[in-house]
């Protein structure tokens, strides 16, 4: 994921589970009201919640800022048992 000799820096900020501003964004791979895949730097986060949609996108900056109540973060990869549900056993084959 990271190449030698570059270190990447992602900041993630939640502010009382309801807004979620992530930086280190490369992709917004998918997202629906509930659930959220995000390419990072740092990998694949998947965030899960209720009432989820996009506040501000900017991928040139690599910022993401997510409103909604926020359940969970994970960061998940090809490894990760997580992968054998729904879009991810896709995204990963």
């Amino acid at each position: 994921m990271m190449e030698a000799g570059k270190t990447k820096r992602q900041e993630v900020k939640m502010l009382n589970r309801k807004l979620l501003e992530i930086s280190g964004v490369k992709n917004v791979e998918s997202f629906d009201s509930e659930e959220f895949l995000l390419e990072t730097d740092c990998g694949f986060l998947l965030i899960k919640g209720q009432n989820l949609h996009i506040k501000n996108l900017s991928l040139d900056q690599g910022l993401v800022a997510i409103e909604g109540y926020v359940n969970s973060l994970a960061y998940v990869d090809a490894n990760s048992p997580e992968k054998s549900k729904g879009f991810l056993g896709k995204l990963f084959k």
